[in-house]
């Protein structure tokens, strides 16, 4: 279920690296059950994304792939702890 997001990050035209670190900066900023939007449109920032995240501190609300005209994804993920 889709829900209006707390936090939005657009990484799309941003570099892997700094994408990740932002991540985790908001996310250590963010308090438990609310909602980080991810918008992106690199496949290895998408795919490293749930790798710099311990698996029980969220939980995945969406991931759609958007692939009409420029290809992006949005990600919804909510707070655990």
């Amino acid at each position: 279920m889709k829900r209006k997001a707390d936090h939005i990050l657009d990484f799309r035209g941003s570099i892997t690296s700094m994408s990740l670190l932002k991540l985790i900066q908001t996310f250590r900023e963010m308090k438990p059950n609310e909602v980080l939007e991810l918008l992106g449109n690199n496949l290895d920032t998408r795919s490293d994304l749930f790798k710099v995240l311990p698996d029980d501190a969220y939980e995945l609300i969406f991931l759609d792939v958007v692939e009409e005209g420029e290809y992006f994804y949005r990600i919804q993920l909510k707070k655990k702890k």
